[in-house]
């Protein structure tokens, strides 16, 4: 008699253990690659402005450029991974943005820099709702909120690192060592990951000619148990969808969840990428020297760390609750970054604080994202979400150009910068509220996948 198997049983009952950890290395990895491409050029801007005499405010462009690319990248690679496999994607995502920020060693105008940025941001589109797909359907559902979380630590980890060489090795080797960095490492990743990575078994279970490395996934994922060759799985039904359209990401419950999602995507995108891509240039303006301006863009990013690493341990008991209180205690820390007359330390422990608070949540949203949408349109919710979310990440930057060329004082920087986080604090509260009174509590477990056919029909007659 053959044997049968429930492949979700099989993914919830595994032990934390070695191929969690190996996941986890990797998908790590690979976000410190995506966050120092995300932050690499805001730190070069200074020394990029001085050899090109070119004025702060002209960097707007060319700051919101990869985001652009990723407005476009995060849906059609995300529908993508959906397709031919999370794994796939990754590396593609990685190879992309890997390539064409070496390129940028050699521009030599702001235009040039544009056009690889848009190209760099494809590929980080294509990086991010694979890698939060993929980690989620490996996990098992105690930690899926835990490991999704610690995964994008990496990003705030890898956007601290430009902070450091702007510091140390851009006054001594050119704004050059930074893309020369932030180029080949990801390549280095890339490669690594083709050996390392495994693909979805949940991807794979709905692939027959791909049965063979089903197969050998799932027994490193539970090397516990005997898994015959003939055996067959039973794969939980989910909704399904096709095409491009967005026609799943508004079915039933998530008519109301999507675009409340998206605000708050788009309002912590926007706070992080307004501080990210100006900061550096901010602090250098108002007297601080690079080593400090670079100190305390780092911390900025450590303090996101920090905040990721809570969120991970919270986020699947109390849900969208700890996004709202990050959502709030970010508006109040940015605005104090301009206080008047407050000193250095203080000054740098306010913009720790706003990373801790503007990172945490996002976090937040990119794990929420993928517990609430189901496996057979997962990449796709979390890539559309993503790629709204930009909208936010490219007006950020565009709206700090504008100030900084009207010469706003900082004060009043800071104050603007915080509005965003407001609006999520609005939206955030409203999901939770959602999630409680309509998926039967504040708990990030599956959610999408629990809501009966049933439940989505009154659902949608109550709205």
């Amino acid at each position: 008699m053959s044997q049968v198997l429930q492949l979700e049983e099989l993914i919830n009952g595994q032990k934390f253990g070695r191929f969690n950890i190996n996941l986890l290395v990797w998908s790590f990895l690979a976000m410190v690659a995506d966050g120092f491409d995300m932050a690499g050029l805001a730190s070069a801007a200074p020394d990029l402005a001085r050899t090109w005499h070119v004025a702060p405010a002209a960097f707007a462009p060319a700051l919101s450029a990869s985001l652009f690319g990723i407005l476009f990248g995060a849906p059609l690679l995300g529908h993508a991974g959906d397709r031919f496999g999370r794994k796939t994607l990754i590396v593609t995502g990685c190879t992309i943005f890997s390539l064409a920020t070496l390129a940028t060693v050699w521009a030599t105008n702001l235009d040039q820099v544009v056009a690889l940025r848009v190209l760099a941001g494809i590929g980080l589109g294509g990086l991010m709702p694979n890698a939060i797909a993929l980690n989620s359907e490996l996990a098992p559902k105690r930690l899926r909120a835990t490991l999704t979380v610690l995964m994008f630590t990496g990003i705030s980890a890898g956007a601290g690192i430009p902070g450091a060489i702007q510091a140390w090795l851009i006054p001594h080797y050119g704004w050059q060592v930074m893309f020369v960095i932030g180029g080949l490492a990801p390549l280095v990743v890339a490669t690594c990951l083709l050996f390392t990575l495994p693909e979805s078994v949940e991807f794979l279970a709905l692939r027959p000619h791909r049965r063979a490395e089903f197969l050998r996934t799932l027994r490193r994922l539970r090397r516990d148990l005997a898994i015959a060759d003939s055996a067959q799985f039973v794969v939980a039904p989910a909704p399904q969808g096709s095409g491009l359209g967005v026609t799943p990401i508004f079915s039933g419950v998530f008519a109301w969840i999507t675009p409340i999602l998206w605000v708050c995507f788009v309002s912590a995108l926007m706070a992080n990428f307004f501080l990210n891509s100006w900061l550096p240039l901010i602090l250098e303006s108002s007297g601080l020297t690079a080593m400090q301006s670079g100190k305390a863009t780092s911390l900025y990013h450590y303090g996101g760390v920090i905040g990721g690493l809570l969120v991970s341990l919270v986020l699947g008991r109390f849900g969208f609750a700890v996004i709202a209180v990050l959502f709030l205690f970010a508006a109040l820390a940015i605005a104090a970054i301009g206080l008047p007359g407050i000193s250095y330390m203080t000054m740098a422990s306010a913009v720790m604080l706003s990373g801790f608070c503007t990172l945490g949540a996002q976090f937040g949203n990119n794990a929420a994202a993928a517990l609430l949408y189901p496996t057979s349109f997962r990449s796709r919710g979390v890539g559309w979400a993503l790629g709204i979310g930009r909208l936010g990440s490219m007006v950020g930057p565009l709206v700090g150009g504008m100030l900084i060329g009207l010469k706003v004082p900082a004060q009043q920087f800071f104050l603007v910068a915080a509005v965003p986080m407001a609006v999520g604090l609005i939206a955030s509260v409203s999901l939770a509220g959602l999630c409680y009174r309509r998926l039967g509590g504040v708990h990030l477990d599956e959610m999408g996948e629990r809501v009966s056919p049933k439940s989505k029909e009154t659902f949608l007659a109550e709205h």
